[in-house]
């Protein structure tokens, strides 16, 4: 049995082919995804850890809890404990360390670093054994400043330039003292770093006097165990916390493992649709080299084979072709891995340089995904031939499925899908948090229904197609037949490309309704015609509220800060605005009261007040973070959205509470309305910061949808693979339904339907079943779409529906060009049948 397996293996190279493609594809995009998430986690850990060469043990504030009506913070470390540590036994020196955020313009004026990944910190006395220099000297005083020797060279600064950068605002445009190198892994990725002396860094990044961290180097003979338990002694435990410099690089190597692991699980689930999708064709394949070898096994079955051995004959051939596929799927992977971590590159985001990781797991996993989807697709073709009675193979009486086994079939497929729709809708109406478990279950449990009944939907919805078939004459009308002749089969090849189509057509859908809602909510809530902000998220300066309320055509501008307070026993956001400029700024709806933000008077959004149950005219304490305490009136209550949703406080009432002023955004109103030129005004104003994006209505929009978009385009190529498997798949079907029909094909070209039209016969079998399935996956893709909009609406207010028509339209356009392009090839074969020789043939 084990030969014979062999020779059937040998026997049909070509019709394997397209299984050890589908197999093959979905085993690289596994591999791939293990080899180039495991490279970029390793280099990263490996670049990381050199950035604790210098640290033996790290001293860090400890949290402090909050305590009756303080606000809980972080209290910085002072000079004091600063000396204390350097004089512990066992301690050879002790390095305070401040950091924070500096963006750095290149000569152009555009940032140097990304946007997330320019840091700035401090460089310690005259020679920082962190950061060695390459030329110049250590930075001294507020006009000089240090590089990192990749910004410098990309930027195009050499030592003695002027540099322009930006900590929270005001252009600053110190001289470049010198030039260092660095193990900063965010510096390897693409990122700056500018350094400052000690004081001018504690000044800049409002830290004066103060640390984030404080680096200990043990002295020779002192391990890092024994010096931590020294500081630990010496250090307040109540202040400070203590970590060993072993402990912070395993934790960020763990953090590195952590991030990458939530990439490695989406790129994995892709990789998992690609695999479901094979498993159709797979399962397609054997059930057609299974059937064609009827009397063949019949026959083993009559000379004493038992059915054990003729499905593991079947079993043997599907352990062949999976360890054939995992071989060169894993040999594509690593390839893709490689592929991929170059790619990054092109996008402008270096990685640190490290070897590409295979890793004995990554050559097991692709090995065993290649063998066990493979065998198991291929078992129950199997089984199913298996149990065939030999007499009844001969005779060819099994051919058609029993009235039975249909009707237990649709039985189950309508449980399946009545149970699916069903936990769909009922987690419609859960919330959101809670819903999404449900919702993937019900989603799972209606695509496994709909596959189960796709025999049955094929013929009525193929029937539709039968007024646009009959323009086509002989050729469509046989087409038509030919697709629905064998259900099971049609079922199976729409189904792979239906299950690509349903999470293609799902994702377009939610993304352009929260594309609407988004448009929709700041052109109906915002009234400004600027919003100012950092580039990173962080905060602004008070000083560029103040330079652009004095700006030239500036009619209304309000910064907005916000500040955590404590109300009735809960921390609750409290947002600073300009009271007397807000109503301009801002259009938000009122639900009770006036919208009304002066001196103790403040306007509620709906969710706020209902938990408190709050309404207009409502009194209430707030504890501020000084310790301050004021009590607060409700004016009003409005409906709040993503942009404004907390407790607004007048700045005047807010800000001679807060230790450090600082603003997330400043609302900018013009005479003159948004354009090129007014923007050029306040970019003027601002003089050309890098740290600092100013963006009207539009560009928000505009900056929402490019994030929409590189999401979507993101998926579509990870879905195309699923696509391109279930190609394949098509190709395999329609060849070897040709193969099926050879006599039948020879004996229509006897009678007179020549190779043109035989060829447009296939290709409309083709296209039609692609048809089918782009229907289906548009229609579940849609539901799918709306069930993600009806937890989304809970979260957004101005979400509503909105359906691609012209998408839609486009996706089932391909899907018939996907059936053309896949007919290509039988189609050629097909028509090029010598047609005596297939009618002689058995």
């Amino acid at each position: 049995m084990f030969r014979t397996a062999l020779r059937n293996v040998l026997a049909h190279k070509a019709r394997l082919l397209m299984t050890v493609l589908a197999v093959m594809l979905g085993v690289a995009f596994v591999s791939g995804t293990l080899v180039f998430t495991n490279t970029i986690s390793d280099a990263y850990q490996k670049s990381s850890a050199k950035g604790f060469d210098q640290v033996d043990v790290a001293v860090r504030p400890a949290y402090q809890d909050s305590r009756g009506d303080q606000v809980g913070r972080t209290a910085g470390l002072t000079r004091a404990m600063l000396d204390k540590a350097g004089k512990v036994p066992g301690a050879a020196s002790a390095t305070g360390v401040v950091s924070g955020f500096t963006a750095v313009a290149d000569q152009d004026g555009k940032p140097a670093g990304g946007d997330w990944q320019s840091a700035g910190g401090n460089y310690w006395g005259t020679k920082d054994a962190r950061y060695p220099l390459v030329s110049g000297h250590a930075p001294h005083g507020e006009d000089e400043v240090l590089l990192d020797s990749r910004t410098a060279k990309r930027a195009g600064y050499q030592v003695g330039d002027t540099v322009r950068l930006s900590v929270d605002g005001p252009v600053l445009t110190p001289a470049l003292a010198g030039i260092f190198t660095t193990d900063d892994g965010n510096v390897s990725a693409g990122g700056s770093l500018a350094l400052f002396d000690t004081p001018t860094a504690q000044k800049l990044f409002g830290k004066k006097g103060t640390y984030d961290e404080i680096d200990v180097k043990a002295a020779p003979g002192t391990s890092q165990s024994a010096l931590k338990a020294e500081l630990d002694k010496a250090l307040p435990s109540r202040l400070v916390e203590t970590a060993t410099g072993k402990q912070l690089a395993d934790d960020q190597a763990k953090t590195i493992a952590d991030s990458m692991s939530s990439l490695k699980q989406s790129l994995l689930v892709f990789a998992g649709i690609a695999l479901f999708v094979g498993t159709f064709i797979i399962a397609n394949t054997f059930t057609m080299l299974v059937a064609q070898r009827t009397r063949e096994l019949a026959l083993l079955r009559a000379v004493g084979a038992s059915r054990r051995q003729v499905t593991r004959s079947v079993l043997i051939e599907a352990f062949a072709v999976g360890a054939v596929a995992g071989v060169a799927g894993l040999a594509a992977g690593i390839g893709i891995g490689a592929g991929l971590r170059s790619l990054l590159g092109s996008f402008g985001a270096s990685v640190p340089d490290g070897p590409l990781v295979i890793s004995p797991g990554t050559v097991v996993a692709a090995l065993a995904v290649g063998v066990l989807i493979t065998m198991l697709a291929a078992w129950l073709p199997g089984r199913r031939a298996a149990k065939i009675p030999p007499v009844a193979a001969m005779s060819s009486v099994h051919a058609k499925a029993t009235t039975k086994s249909l009707v237990l079939r649709n039985t189950f497929g309508a449980l399946f899908a009545a149970a699916g729709v069903a936990v769909v809708l009922a987690a419609t109406s859960m919330d959101a948090d809670s819903a999404q478990g449900p919702m993937g279950i019900g989603a799972v449990l209606l695509i496994i229904g709909v596959f189960i009944l796709t025999p049955l939907l094929s013929r009525p919805l193929i029937a539709a197609a039968a007024p646009v078939m009959r323009a086509f004459g002989v050729s469509g009308k046989l087409a038509r037949q030919n697709s629905v002749r064998n259900p099971r089969r049609t079922a199976a090849t729409a189904s792979a490309l239906m299950i690509g189509l349903t999470l293609i057509t799902g994702m377009t859908v939610t993304a352009g309704s929260l594309q609407a809602a988004i448009d929709k909510m700041a052109g109906s809530s915002l009234r400004a015609d600027y919003v100012v902000s950092m580039t990173n998220g962080d905060s602004l300066s008070p000083d560029v509220a103040k330079k652009l309320a004095a700006t030239d055509g500036v009619t209304a501008s309000s910064p907005v800060r916000r500040a955590v307070s404590r109300i009735d026993g809960s921390s609750e956001v409290l947002t600073g605005v300009n009271g007397s400029a807000i109503g301009v700024l801002t259009h938000l709806e009122t639900k009770q009261g006036t919208f009304e933000v002066s001196g103790s008077r403040v306007a509620v959004d709906e969710d706020t007040a209902r938990s408190h149950g709050w309404k207009a005219g409502s009194v209430f304490t707030v504890h501020y973070e000084d310790g301050k305490r004021q009590k607060l009136t409700v004016a009003g209550v409005y409906q709040g959205n993503e942009m404004f949703r907390e407790i607004l406080v007048d700045n005047k009432a807010l800000t001679p509470h807060l230790a450090r002023p600082a603003d997330s955004d400043v609302m900018v109103k013009t005479a003159g309305g948004a354009s090129s030129a007014t923007k050029d005004k306040l970019v003027k104003a601002l003089d050309s910061n890098p740290a600092i994006k100013i963006q009207d209505k539009q560009d928000i929009s505009n900056a929402i949808a490019k994030m929409f978009t590189l999401m979507l385009n993101m998926l579509y190529g990870l879905l195309g693979m699923a696509v391109i498997v279930a190609v394949l798949g098509v190709i395999n079907t329609l060849a070897m339904s040709v193969f099926e029909r050879s006599q039948e094909i020879g004996m229509l070209r006897a009678i007179g339907l020549d190779r043109r039209a035989v060829k447009r016969m296939v290709r409309l079998e083709s296209m039609v079943i692609s048809l089918f399935g782009g229907v289906l996956g548009i229609g579940l893709g849609v539901f799918f779409g709306w069930a993600a909009g009806e937890l989304l609406g809970t979260k957004l207010a101005t979400y509503e529906l909105v359906l691609p028509w012209g998408r839609m339209a486009l996706f089932l356009l391909l899907a018939g060009l996907v059936g053309v392009l896949a007919a290509l090839w039988p189609a050629r074969r097909a028509a090029r049948l010598n047609m005596l020789a297939a009618i002689k043939a058995e």
